[in-house]
């Protein structure tokens, strides 16, 4: 099962749960404050002095079966070449979880992400699935990292998913079959302020 779900909410749930090992895996320099093993293909450990931390150097986790109770996973699926693995070994170490992915939009928006990331997700509510389908840049990129970061308090869903699993993680490959159209946004851009400035002097 997945659905929807919020970060201030698995917060919550983590909060209450204080004797939970809980694993934040992909992180960098950003791991969740109750995590308790964190995991990174970087070297962090002079980072993360005062928390067990392990370097990935294999394609599976350096873990055993349901080691923890909780294991978040932060902007890090869209980066894997092979998801199907990497999500069976999230469902192998815990029976639960939290995902975050950048939207469609954010990922055509954001110039480090055009590089970057594999794959393009997106969430189906009704069958309640993770949708992932090969990674295609609809516009060229405008924005910063930074520049994403600010913009996210305000329109949170349109840029991020927030996923909350349990016991398995259901997904869906989709496959490409439409051209892609690419949108130039300056263009986009010249026409709306074209429209407003003649409905001014008309």
């Amino acid at each position: 099962m997945i659905k929807r779900t919020s970060k201030k909410h698995i917060q919550s749930i983590l909060s209450k749960n204080p004797s939970w090992k809980i694993l934040d895996i992909g992180c960098g320099y950003s791991a969740n404050k109750l995590a308790t093993t964190i995991c990174d293909v970087q070297d962090l450990s002079k980072f993360y002095k005062d928390r067990n931390f392990i370097k990935l150097d294999k394609k599976q986790l350096p873990f055993d079966d349901d080691q923890f109770d909780f294991v978040i996973a932060s902007h890090v699926l869209e980066h894997v070449e092979d998801y199907k693995f990497f999500i069976s070994e999230l469902e192998r170490v815990s029976k639960k979880g939290y995902i975050e992915l950048p939207t469609k939009l954010e990922d055509n928006l954001v110039f480090e992400n055009k590089n970057d990331h594999l794959w393009h997700m997106d969430f189906d509510d009704v069958n309640l699935k993770l949708l992932i389908s090969k990674r295609l840049q609809h516009f060229e990129p405008i924005l910063t990292v930074a520049m994403i970061h600010k913009l996210r308090d305000n329109f949170k869903s349109s840029f991020i998913l927030e996923l909350y699993w349990e016991s398995k993680i259901d997904y869906e490959f989709i496959e490409n079959t439409q051209n892609i159209q690419k949108y130039s946004l300056i263009s986009m851009f010249r026409k709306f302020f074209s429209k407003k400035i003649r409905t001014i002097f008309n």
